[in-house]
């Protein structure tokens, strides 16, 4: 599992597409909307913990349909159907991949660019703990999306409308989490409600996600 997640990780800096590209368009995100909706920093603050949190879930949405893609192309993915390793554990560990190449990086440059849109100090730490809780499940439930898609020419498109409606109760959750600890209100109910989310679209999804890939394979 290590040397495939080893080898996860080459490909994706290799090829491009991930840690860059993420961290570019989320970058983008947070200096276009102060452009759009103005300078006022009563404004920002108000909105940041949405616009932060849209800005990261479009930018791990970037290099989803890659997760398998590559692997389909050269015929890796019919190796790992058939390896000793179950295709559950290497549905996790790609998952596991784009989350280190897209949603780490954005959790850790995500104070940065709070700076950004006026983001309320006591804001900061809830903001890296919702995106720190938040996004594996954007990983995982995107491997379920890309699993779904594989193959499919121009499944980009089709994977975005399948991926989007399941990522919303996690935008909400991290949303809430960043905005009530911005404004130093209870955040226990929202942080474990993100956090549920999280360890049940772990526990169940990769099984999800290695059926389709076999449907898809045959």
């Amino acid at each position: 599992m290590i040397a495939l997640l080893l080898r996860d990780l080459r490909l994706s800096f290799r090829a491009g597409g991930g840690f860059g590209l993420g961290l570019a368009f989320f970058l983008l995100v947070a200096v276009l909307v102060p452009l759009g909706v103005g300078p006022e920093g009563g404004t920002l603050a108000k909105i940041a913990p949405g616009i932060l949190w849209v800005g990261a879930l479009l930018a791990c949405l970037l290099s989803l349909d890659r997760i398998f893609a590559l692997d389909f192309e050269d015929g890796s993915l019919d190796l790992l159907a058939t390896a000793p390793l179950p295709l559950e554990g290497a549905v996790a560990v790609k998952a596991a991949a784009h989350w280190l190449v897209t949603g780490l990086p954005l959790t850790l440059a995500s104070p940065v660019l709070g700076l950004l849109l006026f983001l309320p100090e006591r804001g900061y730490l809830w903001l890296v703990v919702s995106l720190a809780i938040g996004t594996p499940a954007l990983s995982i439930i995107g491997a379920f999306g890309a699993a779904l898609t594989v193959g499919l020419k121009r499944g980009g498109l089709l994977l975005g409308l399948l991926v989007l409606p399941l990522y919303v109760p996690t935008l909400i959750f991290g949303a809430e989490v960043v905005k009530r600890g911005a404004a130093g209100m209870e955040i226990g109910t929202p942080l474990a409600m993100l956090a549920a989310i999280t360890a049940g679209a772990t526990a169940l999804l990769p099984f999800a996600a290695a059926a389709a890939l076999r449907i898809n394979l045959r």
